[in-house]
């Protein structure tokens, strides 16, 4: 299969079961998180939301996304209908979860406004979706924790990916310096045009140092935005060590026909998914 790698650390490994590409991560695989993040390949969906769409709000048919769910699920190793969705609205609100909600967004609507999900219980698979934004994986293997994030670019510029650090440490005692952590598959810079509104925003939430590898003018009120290395700076400034921590190397806009891409796709689209899941009842 032939992808396109940004930067060649090849921190994301590609898996394959029962016809389902889902990716992973080399320090959550270690730490032996359950967690997956979804490929278009293994779906039933068809046209635009071909073929792993996991999304009931983008015009696809409800019960090819059961079936895409089903199958992804079963990739991974979970239950799709013990799932938890988020709502996502590009916010920072993070909702606790346990196992009196799963199901919630499969079998019955979720709470809305959510963009990230945390939970100590075991047995639990969370959601949140995914076709160019940031995906932010976390799990605390010393107080049993996992965590998820969905951080575009405003999501990044109010720091949700070091609320949610600070989330674990205030409310499960997690030391930062334990948290294995991950930066999923999204846009590449180069991908990645803004405007001169977003790049100021950007400005104002980070140093100039940051913001001068995070930024690229190109003239013209244009700049090239690199969330991966905006968000890198903020899950190490909340405390996670370098060690702890992958990066990603694919871009859904460059590997448009493997990833949904919103960029790539001009919004016709599907979703992709990213789960985790703490094992155990």
């Amino acid at each position: 299969m032939d992808w396109k790698y940004s930067n060649k650390n090849h921190s994301t490994i590609i898996n394959e079961k029962d016809g389902v590409v889902f990716l992973t991560f080399p320090k959550l695989e270690k730490a032996g998180v359950r967690h997956g993040f979804s490929t278009r390949i293994g779906g039933v969906s068809e046209n635009e939301f071909a073929s792993m769409n996991l999304s009931f709000t983008r015009g696809d048919e409800p019960e090819k996304v059961q079936e895409n769910f089903r199958r992804i699920a079963g990739a991974i190793g979970f239950s799709s209908e013990d799932l938890v969705l988020s709502s996502q609205v590009h916010e920072t609100k993070i909702r606790v979860v346990g196992k009196k909600d799963r199901g919630d967004g499969i079998l019955r609507e979720t709470v809305p406004g959510i963009d990230a999900l945390v939970t100590n219980e075991p047995g639990v698979p969370m959601y949140t979706s995914y076709a160019d934004c940031v995906p932010l994986v976390f799990y605390d293997p010393v107080k049993k924790v996992a965590a998820m994030a969905h951080s575009g670019w405003r999501g990044t510029v109010a720091g949700i990916g070091e609320k949610m650090v600070r989330f674990m440490k205030e409310n499960y005692g997690s030391e930062p310096a334990d948290i294995i952590a991950a930066i999923g598959p999204s846009i590449c810079r180069d991908c990645y045009e803004v405007s001169e509104d977003v790049a100021e925003a950007f400005e104002k939430a980070f140093p100039p140092e940051e913001s001068a590898q995070i930024l690229e003018n190109r003239g013209g009120g244009k700049y090239q935005l690199d969330l991966w290395k905006a968000n890198e700076f903020i899950l190490l400034r909340a405390g996670i060590v370098r060690e702890n921590l992958d990066v990603t190397d694919l871009c859904t806009c460059c590997n448009s026909d493997k990833l949904f891409s919103h960029r790539a796709s001009h919004g016709k689209r599907g979703n992709l998914g990213c789960f985790i899941m703490i094992d155990g009842e």
